[in-house]
């Protein structure tokens, strides 16, 4: 029985499909006209961000008040950790108040994995440290299936600041358990140690290389407040070597896709004019992160 949603690394082939098709269920229902359902009714979500966040944390927020539950949001710079109260002391005092789930991210790795052993409420990780953000991956994957009619087979680039970003750990793993056939891309300073550990199928520093006859392009911000030493020269240098323009769209497939986490640097990790380009999906893994998170709420009730 699973009462958290911490990892990707929680989930098999079949508990994605099933959250699949909560996902379509309900993005048909709201564009239907039904914006006002009753899944959560009667219970409550606290949604405590330590880290800034704007698409995460608004559609979390913005998911559970659509399926009718009662949501309370808690920054960072608002909360008593100012002051010294340690992380286990402020969800314990979120928990007196007997919500039913807690939406945590945290500049902490492991920190929604400590949580959720010392409390009752459903713990949604919505990104701790540089470990995990599940719920960005599924939405990606979900992304990749309704514009590619599939995931497995296809030929998947991750390209960036692979060493700090929690999304691309996510997403590698889930990715590989669908049958994509993974590329990672960077910086050799920006590539994790032991990769042999990562389940990925090359590994590469060349862009070119990394983009060539690829069906998903998936480019990840450069994670300047997780570094602490310099990792490249400059933002122009890494945009040369590094970032999507003109030319480098062209080695891609035909058909292929641009995707982001957002959000975007742009002319660093994207040239601007390429962010909402016909190539790109970024808005559309904005949305459906929306559909997604409602899928995710609904996924954990029913376990």
């Amino acid at each position: 029985m699973l009462k958290d949603f911490i990892s990707v690394r929680q989930l098999d082939e079949g508990s994605f499909y099933f959250i699949y098709e909560l996902y379509k269920e309900f993005r048909d229902r709201y564009k239907a006209g039904e914006t006002k359902l009753s899944d959560l009714k009667g219970y409550s979500v606290l949604l405590p961000f330590f880290e800034s966040s704007t698409r995460t944390r608004t559609s979390f927020e913005l998911a559970g008040k659509i399926l009718g539950a009662d949501t309370i949001n808690i920054s960072g710079s608002s909360s008593s950790v100012k002051k010294g109260e340690t992380l286990y002391d402020t969800i314990k005092t979120l928990e007196a108040m007997q919500s039913d789930f807690i939406v945590l991210r945290h500049y902490m790795s492991g920190a929604a994995h400590i949580v959720a052993k010392h409390v009752k409420s459903r713990i949604i990780n919505a990104g701790d440290g540089s470990h995990e953000h599940p719920s960005q991956a599924v939405l990606d994957a979900i992304t990749i299936l309704e514009k590619k009619g599939k995931i497995n087979g296809l030929k998947i680039a991750i390209i960036g600041d692979i060493l700090h970003s929690r999304v691309a750990r996510s997403q590698i793993h889930l990715f590989h358990m669908l049958g994509a056939n993974i590329t990672i891309c960077g910086p050799r300073t920006m590539l994790p140690r032991h990769l042999e550990q990562f389940e990925v199928n090359f590994v590469t520093t060349n862009i070119n290389e990394a983009l060539k006859e690829k069906d998903v392009a998936i480019f990840l911000r450069i994670q300047l407040e997780r570094q602490k030493k310099v990792f490249f020269s400059t933002l122009n240098e890494y945009s040369i070597k590094y970032g999507l323009n003109r030319d480098r769209v062209n080695l891609l497939k035909d058909d292929a896709i641009i995707m982001h986490p957002g959000p975007v640097n742009r002319g660093v990790e994207i040239q601007s004019e390429l962010v909402y380009g016909n190539r790109s999906v970024i808005l559309d893994q904005v949305e459906n992160g929306l559909f997604t998170r409602m899928a995710i709420y609904k996924f954990l009730l029913n376990q």
